[in-house]
This record gives structure tokens, C-alpha cells and sequence, in this order.
């Protein structure tokens, strides 16, 4: 007969006061990836699928080597009908940014915040030992700031 807990959800355990507060703390582990032979026709119906403005682009190893946005594809589109192009056989490789900023995932989520207000990205990327592990966005950023309501700032 299987073993039954009873014991009621656990909340998790809180910082001590005073403890700054990581971007690991709130960065999404649980990621919508690409790879770079897909098709940017398939990206954009993940994104639209998923409720997603983009998404980080891995090789094989789990490594990043780009990210895709819904502006990469909509400048596609504009390409493809400028230059009468089939899009069927364009790939993410063609089309990614290939420069990507990230961000570690033990800075300080106010540091993180003011990283965004720089620099006009909507996420970054965290990379541990090589390989992506997760991503901040400026939702990640509000959602923390809720949670904190104000007090330890």
C-alpha cells in the first residue's frame, strides 16, 4: 500500500530580513527554447501558442547562442513580402540576435531592474557553467516588487 503524506503544502522558506534579493529568486527555470535550424514560422506560432514575446535560441548542449523575438519575425515578414520570399524555409539561425546580454543569476533584483531600464531589453537570460538555466523578464522584475510591497526598499 503507498505511503500517504499528509502534511500540508510548504510554503517557501523565507529570506532572513535583510537578505538581498536575487534574480534567481524570481527568474523563470521552466523555459520556451528554440533551436536555430527551426523554421520562423514555427516560432511565431509558439509564440502566439504560448503568450510569449520571445524566447532564447539553444544548440544541442543546452548552450545559448541567440534569442528570438517576435520583432525578429515581424521583420522577416516585412523582408519576405519586400523581397517576394517564401518564408517557409527561413530558419531562426538567420534571423536571431546572435549579441546576447545576460545577467547572473545572484544579482541583486534591483540591480537587475535598473539593467532593463538601460538598456530597452524586455529579458535576460541567466548562464551558469556555459548553460542556460533561466531568464528574467520585466514581468519577473513586478512580480517581485508586488511580493515585497514596498519593504525592503
Amino acid at each position: 500500500m503507498p505511503i500517504k503524506n499528509f502534511r500540508a503544502p510548504q510554503k517557501k522558506a523565507e529570506k532572513p530580513s535583510g537578505s538581498p534579493i536575487l534574480v534567481s529568486d524570481y527568474m523563470t527555470t521552466n523555459l520556451i527554447t528554440f533551436k536555430p535550424d527551426q523554421s520562423v514560422m514555427e516560432v511565431m506560432d509558439s509564440l502566439i501558442k504560448n503568450r510569449i514575446s520571445g524566447g532564447p535560441v539553444v544548440n544541442n548542449n543546452g548552450e545559448l547562442i541567440g534569442i528570438i523575438s517576435e520583432g525578429d519575425c515581424i521583420k522577416q515578414i516585412s523582408e519576405s513580402r519586400y523581397f517576394n520570399m517564401p518564408m517557409a524555409e527561413t530558419t531562426v539561425e538567420n534571423h536571431m540576435v546572435k549579441n546576447v546580454d545576460v545577467i547572473d543569476g545572484n544579482m541583486n533584483i534591483f540591480d537587475a531592474a535598473n539593467l532593463f531600464l538601460k538598456s530597452k531589453r524586455r529579458r535576460f537570460p541567466i548562464i551558469q557553467d556555459g548553460k542556460l538555466i533561466g531568464q528574467i523578464s520585466q514581468k519577473d522584475i513586478l512580480k517581485a516588487a508586488l511580493e515585497q510591497k514596498g519593504n525592503t526598499w
